[in-house]
Protein backbone atom coordinates (compact mmCIF):
# COMPACT_ATOMS: atom_id res chain seq x y z
CA UNK A 1 0.00 0.00 0.00
CA UNK A 2 1.71 3.62 -1.18
CA UNK A 3 0.54 6.70 1.03
CA UNK A 4 -1.33 9.08 -0.07
CA UNK A 5 1.68 11.74 -0.81
CA UNK A 6 1.68 14.95 -2.91
CA UNK A 7 4.19 17.54 -4.17
CA UNK A 8 4.64 20.18 -1.75
CA UNK A 9 3.25 23.51 -1.92
CA UNK A 10 4.96 26.80 -0.27
CA UNK A 11 1.50 26.75 1.90
CA UNK A 12 2.83 23.37 3.45
CA UNK A 13 6.18 24.91 4.24
CA UNK A 14 4.58 25.91 8.14
CA UNK A 15 3.67 22.10 8.89
CA UNK A 16 6.86 20.69 7.47
CA UNK A 17 8.79 22.61 9.77
CA UNK A 18 6.75 21.67 12.58
CA UNK A 19 7.23 18.42 11.89
CA UNK A 20 11.10 19.38 11.67
CA UNK A 21 10.87 20.86 15.29
CA UNK A 22 8.95 18.43 16.56
CA UNK A 23 12.35 16.06 16.06
CA UNK A 24 14.91 18.86 17.79
CA UNK A 25 14.13 17.88 20.90
CA UNK A 26 14.92 13.85 20.82
CA UNK A 27 18.83 14.69 19.50
CA UNK A 28 18.13 11.51 17.38
CA UNK A 29 17.09 12.93 14.34
CA UNK A 30 18.71 16.79 13.31
CA UNK A 31 22.01 18.26 13.99
CA UNK A 32 20.39 21.71 14.98
CA UNK A 33 20.05 22.38 18.59
CA UNK A 34 17.22 24.75 18.50
CA UNK A 35 13.93 25.04 16.81
CA UNK A 36 14.43 26.63 13.17
CA UNK A 37 11.76 28.89 11.19
CA UNK A 38 9.70 28.88 8.22
CA UNK A 39 11.46 31.97 6.89
CA UNK A 40 15.02 30.20 7.53
CA UNK A 41 13.78 27.04 5.41
CA UNK A 42 12.54 28.79 1.95
CA UNK A 43 16.00 28.57 0.71
CA UNK A 44 15.72 24.96 1.39
CA UNK A 45 12.03 24.68 0.32
CA UNK A 46 12.61 26.49 -3.16
CA UNK A 47 15.78 23.80 -3.92
CA UNK A 48 12.95 21.38 -4.35
CA UNK A 49 10.72 20.54 -7.41
CA UNK A 50 8.64 17.91 -8.83
CA UNK A 51 10.71 16.76 -11.86
CA UNK A 52 14.25 16.60 -10.12
CA UNK A 53 14.54 16.92 -6.14
CA UNK A 54 10.68 16.66 -5.04
CA UNK A 55 9.53 17.43 -1.71
CA UNK A 56 6.33 15.18 -0.62
CA UNK A 57 4.04 15.70 1.85
CA UNK A 58 1.34 13.61 3.59
CA UNK A 59 -1.96 14.48 4.81
CA UNK A 60 -4.34 13.36 7.38
CA UNK A 61 -7.35 14.91 8.47
CA UNK A 62 -6.38 18.49 6.78
CA UNK A 63 -2.78 18.16 8.38
CA UNK A 64 0.50 17.40 7.83
CA UNK A 65 2.08 14.45 9.37
CA UNK A 66 4.90 13.55 7.55
CA UNK A 67 7.07 14.67 4.89
CA UNK A 68 9.55 13.55 2.46
CA UNK A 69 12.71 15.22 0.50
CA UNK A 70 15.18 14.00 -2.32
CA UNK A 71 18.05 16.90 -1.76
CA UNK A 72 21.37 17.56 -3.64
CA UNK A 73 24.36 15.42 -2.72
CA UNK A 74 27.11 17.89 -2.21
CA UNK A 75 26.12 20.46 -5.10
CA UNK A 76 28.52 19.87 -8.20
CA UNK A 77 27.17 18.42 -11.45
CA UNK A 78 28.82 15.23 -10.91
CA UNK A 79 26.70 14.08 -8.21
CA UNK A 80 23.46 15.01 -10.23
CA UNK A 81 22.12 11.28 -10.09
CA UNK A 82 23.17 11.30 -6.37
CA UNK A 83 20.24 12.52 -3.72
CA UNK A 84 20.19 12.07 0.32
CA UNK A 85 16.50 11.58 1.06
CA UNK A 86 14.96 13.05 4.09
CA UNK A 87 11.88 11.69 5.90
CA UNK A 88 10.62 13.14 8.92
CA UNK A 89 7.17 11.83 10.95
CA UNK A 90 4.76 13.56 12.93
CA UNK A 91 5.13 12.11 16.70
CA UNK A 92 1.16 10.99 15.83
CA UNK A 93 2.98 8.87 12.30
CA UNK A 94 5.58 7.25 13.95
CA UNK A 95 5.76 3.87 14.35
CA UNK A 96 2.97 2.98 12.03
CA UNK A 97 4.94 1.77 8.93
CA UNK A 98 4.52 5.56 6.92
CA UNK A 99 7.96 5.65 6.54
CA UNK A 100 8.86 2.18 4.69
CA UNK A 101 6.30 3.10 3.00
CA UNK A 102 7.78 6.34 1.65
CA UNK A 103 11.24 4.96 1.70
CA UNK A 104 9.31 2.28 -0.94
CA UNK A 105 7.70 4.94 -3.10
CA UNK A 106 11.56 7.03 -2.80
CA UNK A 107 13.26 3.91 -4.35
CA UNK A 108 10.33 3.58 -6.82
CA UNK A 109 10.24 6.97 -8.20
CA UNK A 110 13.97 7.54 -7.52
CA UNK A 111 15.15 6.52 -11.32
CA UNK A 112 12.58 8.41 -13.05
CA UNK A 113 13.61 11.59 -11.48
CA UNK A 114 17.21 10.28 -13.09
CA UNK A 115 18.63 9.46 -9.60
CA UNK A 116 20.27 6.26 -9.15
CA UNK A 117 22.25 6.50 -5.61
CA UNK A 118 20.31 7.20 -3.28
CA UNK A 119 22.06 8.27 0.34
CA UNK A 120 20.95 8.66 3.80
CA UNK A 121 22.56 10.70 6.84
CA UNK A 122 21.63 9.27 10.11
CA UNK A 123 23.16 9.17 13.66
CA UNK A 124 24.60 6.14 14.98
CA UNK A 125 22.41 5.97 17.67
CA UNK A 126 19.46 6.07 15.86
CA UNK A 127 18.49 2.84 15.59
CA UNK A 128 15.02 2.92 14.29
CA UNK A 129 16.12 5.10 10.69
CA UNK A 130 18.86 2.70 10.43
CA UNK A 131 16.74 -0.01 10.83
CA UNK A 132 14.48 1.25 8.82
CA UNK A 133 17.17 2.23 6.09
CA UNK A 134 18.85 -1.14 6.28
CA UNK A 135 15.28 -3.00 5.62
CA UNK A 136 15.71 -1.66 2.37
CA UNK A 137 19.01 -3.00 1.35
CA UNK A 138 20.87 0.12 2.48
CA UNK A 139 24.49 -0.30 3.64
CA UNK A 140 26.55 1.57 5.33
CA UNK A 141 29.05 3.69 3.05
CA UNK A 142 30.78 6.05 5.27
CA UNK A 143 31.25 6.47 8.89
CA UNK A 144 31.91 9.86 10.83
CA UNK A 145 32.76 9.16 14.24
CA UNK A 146 32.25 11.45 16.86
CA UNK A 147 31.33 14.57 14.70
CA UNK A 148 28.56 15.73 15.72
CA UNK A 149 27.73 17.35 20.16
CA UNK A 150 24.56 17.00 21.22
CA UNK A 151 24.07 18.17 24.76
CA UNK A 152 27.15 17.56 25.53
CA UNK A 153 27.61 13.91 23.81
CA UNK A 154 29.60 13.08 21.07
CA UNK A 155 28.14 11.64 18.72
CA UNK A 156 28.44 9.35 14.77
CA UNK A 157 27.11 10.19 11.54
CA UNK A 158 26.58 7.32 9.61
CA UNK A 159 26.12 7.36 5.78
CA UNK A 160 23.81 4.53 3.94
CA UNK A 161 23.66 4.43 0.49
CA UNK A 162 22.26 2.08 -2.07
CA UNK A 163 22.47 1.82 -5.73
CA UNK A 164 19.56 1.78 -7.75
CA UNK A 165 18.91 -0.59 -11.09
Amino acid sequence: MNPNYRDATLDDLPGIVAIYNSTVPSRLVTADLEPVTVESRLAWFHAHGPNARPLWVVEENGAIIAWLSFSDFYGRPAYLRTAEVSIYLAESARGKGLGKQLLQVALERAPALGIDTLLGFIFGHNEPSLRLFQRFEFQTWGSLPRVAVLDGVERDLLILGRRLG
